[in-house]
């Protein structure tokens, strides 16, 4: 008897890797880049622990699954992400070859995959995404809401 291990499963590890940020200060943002059923990699924001303004969460798990699988084509996986990808981040998902995309919360600030761009579907470029937004939404908006509803306080950004 297997296992059948759902989008839901792979999005909740993303949301444990927002808690992870959250812990350090970060604003709470997490991926996994999953083959085959199997985690490749996993990360979150780090821009201001790593001072790096491309430290996103996407960007480092692709990244470390490059440097797993020894080569910078990423075909055949499946990125977990509790926000919907910045351009920064949705480029290099094209870039990498990612087959699919799963997120959470909708960015309507900053995303690139449905609300304000769509560079993961855009048929000018040479590789597309199948895309799923909304996955966990509510649990992901839930901790960015209180990240910055408590910098807000705090006087901060």
């Amino acid at each position: 008897m297997s296992v059948q291990i759902t989008d839901e499963d792979f999005m909740r590890v993303a949301l444990a890797e927002a808690e992870q940020a959250l812990a350090m200060d970060e604003v709470p943002v997490g991926a996994v880049l999953v083959a085959g059923g199997e985690i490749g990699a996993r990360a979150h924001n780090r821009r201001e622990t790593d001072g790096d303004p491309t430290a996103h969460a996407e960007v480092l798990a692709l990244r470390e699954a490059a440097r797993r699988r020894g080569h910078w084509r990423l075909h055949g996986t499946t990125m977990y992400v509790t926000l919907e990808p910045c351009p920064m981040c949705a480029g290099a998902l094209v870039n990498a070859r990612v087959d699919r995309l799963v997120f959470g919360a909708y960015d309507p600030k900053a995303g690139a995959a449905v609300t304000l761009f769509n560079l993961v579907e855009d048929p000018r470029l040479n590789h597309r995404l199948e895309v799923r937004g909304g996955g966990l939404a509510e649990e992901a908006a839930e901790l960015l809401r209180g990240f910055f509803r408590r910098r807000r306080e705090e006087g901060e950004e």
